[in-house]
């Protein structure tokens, strides 16, 4: 006859094991999401025909895995059944101009924004910048084959960062129809959010375009990157990226010291 003790011990590991699972389940999510990371078709000319890269733009943090509470300190990653925080309360006006700079260790990066196109993101940003979310935060992900950005505003630096919240899509249409390959071209100099290749689950992250690249139309371009913010960008990107990768850490790190936002 099994003892109340050994009833107790047989419960508890039962219950540790089922916490190892649910662990094990979202790891491996997390990780899928990262290979995935978008799948962003990007296109590139080549004789004969367009040549497709499978190159990922996601912000992994940004639904089931968020990792990072709207505040200055990381907080562990939720399993898919643990509710998401709210978004932010709508607190700018949404007929305004906003301006947000990036002041990075490598020069200054002012980022202009319409509220009217995207009031969601332009609220979003606002917020988290208020809250010193994205001081100290490096982009931790440049690549230059196939599509030529820099990703920022992950604050565990490692793609997996995201502020505990979603935000809708917006502006999706801003860069015209999808082509025959299903991509649209973001200009040199477009800020758009990352998301995990799903609808409405754009986080914290964002990546800066610096040279034209075609992608699907389903990541919310929300900014434009001034003259010299571009030049910062572009002086990073030719750099190159660690080990002579074609995509991962930029060799030149970036640390974003200081982000505001504010009206124009």
């Amino acid at each position: 006859m099994v003892s109340s003790d050994q009833r107790r011990r047989q419960l508890a590991r039962e219950k540790y094991v089922r916490q190892q699972q649910r662990r094990q389940e979202a790891q491996q999510k997390a990780r899928r999401r990262n290979t995935v990371i978008a799948a962003a078709l990007a296109v590139v000319l080549a004789a004969g025909g367009a040549v497709y890269a499978s190159v990922s733009l996601t912000d992994s943090g940004s639904k089931d895995a968020d990792s990072a509470a709207p505040s200055d300190s990381p907080t562990p990653a939720p399993t898919s059944s643990e509710p998401k925080a709210p978004e932010p309360a709508m607190a700018i006006d949404k007929k305004a101009a906003y301006t947000m700079s990036l002041k990075t260790n490598e020069g200054d990066i002012s980022i202009a924004m319409e509220a009217a196109k995207t009031p969601h993101t332009v609220n979003s940003f606002k917020h988290l910048a208020d809250k010193k979310y994205f001081d100290g935060t490096k982009c931790h992900r440049l690549t230059t084959e196939g599509i030529f950005v820099l990703q920022c505003g992950d604050p565990k630096g490692d793609g997996t960062g995201g502020p505990g919240y979603t935000i809708p899509d917006e502006n999706l249409d801003a860069l015209g129809k999808a082509g025959a390959d299903g991509s649209v071209t973001f200009p040199a100099g477009t800020v758009a959010m990352a998301n995990t290749m799903q609808p409405n689950t754009g986080g914290s992250q964002f990546f800066l375009v610096y040279k034209d690249t075609k992608l699907p139309p389903q990541f919310t371009p929300f900014g434009k990157i001034d003259a010299a913010g571009l030049k910062v960008v572009e002086e990073v990107a030719k750099g190159g990226v660690e080990g002579g990768a074609k995509d991962g850490a930029p060799k030149t790190a970036v640390t974003i010291e200081k982000a505001t936002v504010g009206k124009k």
